[in-house]
């Protein structure tokens, strides 16, 4: 079961990004850009995912588009929480204490990639 740790040993590997302590939590921007963050209960979301979101450790990322999304909620639904909010970016909500530590790895550097600017991207492909 990967940690916010982990999360964070991924993401300080990433060209530009940087972690900052938000009001509830940590998050991850490349370029003032976020890509990863903690989740915590907002009033507005439906109250069964706010109740998993206010037990367990959720971390929410931008993904490329909604069909991606989509697509990963359908694939693992323990895993991936439903949309949650009716913001238009594209993004999804993992449950931490349920993800493979590989798979993580892969979808923080991809949420990265989303928001990375080109040379950014290149440098980490240059690697």
């Amino acid at each position: 079961m990967p940690t916010l740790d982990d999360l964070r040993s991924i993401a300080s590997a990433l060209p530009g990004s940087e972690e900052r302590a938000m009001t509830r939590g940590a998050a991850w921007f490349v370029r003032r850009k976020p890509y990863a963050w903690e989740c915590y209960p907002w009033p507005s979301i439906p109250d069964e995912v706010r109740s998993i979101v206010a037990a367990e450790l959720v971390v929410g990322m931008k993904v490329a588009d909604s069909i991606d999304a989509l697509a990963l909620v359908e694939m693992a639904p323990d895993v991936f929480l439903p949309l949650t909010s009716h913001w238009l970016q594209p993004k999804i909500a993992l449950r931490m204490d349920r993800i493979a530590s590989d798979h993580l790895e892969e979808l923080v550097t991809e949420a990265w990639r989303v928001q990375a600017p080109k040379y950014l991207r290149r440098e980490f492909d240059e690697r």
